[in-house]
């Protein structure tokens, strides 16, 4: 099962009452059902490859408004193909769809009724509903965090919008062909939504994994700033030891201090140490107490000293 397909599930376990059972199969309707015209009059009709869904709107759809949908299976003889789910309404058909707001004596609205999301837990049951409709999250285990909920209508992609950054979810809008995508690329912003959604597992599940992975990411980085202080370091001491080279091979050119040749000698025995470890060896052999910016400054005087030399060879 897809971490989408837990999510989902997880969702349609939760318990709602007849206000939040109104507001999902709204968002439900308003995302992917279909409206049609016979002589037997108006229905309505959801379509989906979620065998849960399917069954989680037709308990829905009974529990609030006692009908009895019908619920068939669209079987796919293509190989590997999932099969689908349709719940089909024909009686109240009409008086549903005007109960929701969806379509009334002005035309088709996209729009959720005010009442529909005015309480919280009627708004975070129509996102639910959203989510359930046409939602999509990646995996966890990924490294790409996105969700994301489609519809091909405007106004009804800018409504969700609105009514996620009510939960300070800044979700954004992209147009992929005919649809508008209304998207979360943060991983806590995600977390969030799954945490409004009441998926308990699945936000556990993806906060462990989004912890795992920014540890893993921190080490990294902790890593490679490691060996990057350790190639500056030996780059430096390089440096530092050809100077000494230099002042070695012209004694009689440079008048050097006796702290001065203190930190040559324990630069040469030990190529690879850092300002601290040179700090602790100087005192160690020497009994010399140096800090950490006057060990830099004796190793500039070294340069300085190697650098007047070559300049006077030239």
């Amino acid at each position: 099962m897809s971490f989408t397909s837990e999510v989902k599930k997880q969702i349609c376990k939760e318990p709602t009452d007849r206000n939040q059972a109104r507001a999902q199969i709204c968002a439900l309707f308003q995302m992917r059902a279909s409206m049609h015209m016979n002589f037997r009059g108006m229905s309505v009709s959801y379509q989906t490859e979620n065998a849960t869904i399917a069954k989680h709107l037709f308990q829905m759809l009974k529990q609030v408004y006692e009908v009895n949908p019908r619920l068939s299976v669209i079987r796919n003889m293509r190989l590997k193909k999932s099969n689908m789910y349709r719940v089909e309404v024909y009686d109240k058909a009409s008086e549903i769809l005007d109960d929701l707001g969806i379509l009334t004596d002005t035309g088709i609205h996209y729009k959720p009724l005010g009442r529909l999301i005015r309480s919280d837990k009627m708004a975070r049951a129509y996102l639910c509903g959203c989510f359930l409709a046409s939602g999509s999250i990646n995996d966890p285990k990924t490294a790409n965090y996105h969700l994301e909920m489609s519809t091909t209508e405007s106004e009804l992609a800018q409504s969700v919008q609105h009514l996620m950054e009510r939960y300070h979810l800044p979700a954004k809008i992209t147009k992929r062909k005919k649809y508008e995508v209304v998207y979360l690329k943060a991983g806590d912003k995600i977390a969030d939504f799954l945490r409004l959604c009441n998926a308990s597992q699945a936000l556990f599940e993806f906060e462990d994994s989004r912890i795992q992975r920014d540890f893993f990411n921190q080490m990294t980085r902790l890593d490679n700033c490691e060996v990057a202080n350790e190639m500056k370091t030996q780059k430096a001491a390089k440096k530092q030891l050809e100077a000494i080279a230099i002042l070695e091979a012209n004694p009689q050119k440079v008048d050097i201090s006796e702290k001065i040749r203190h930190v040559m000698e324990i630069r040469k025995q030990f190529p690879d140490a850092s300002m601290n470890e040179l700090c602790e060896e100087v005192y160690r052999v020497y009994g010399d107490i140096i800090s950490k910016s006057g060990m830099k400054h004796r190793l500039n005087r070294i340069k300085e000293m190697a650098a007047s030399i070559q300049e006077e060879s030239v």
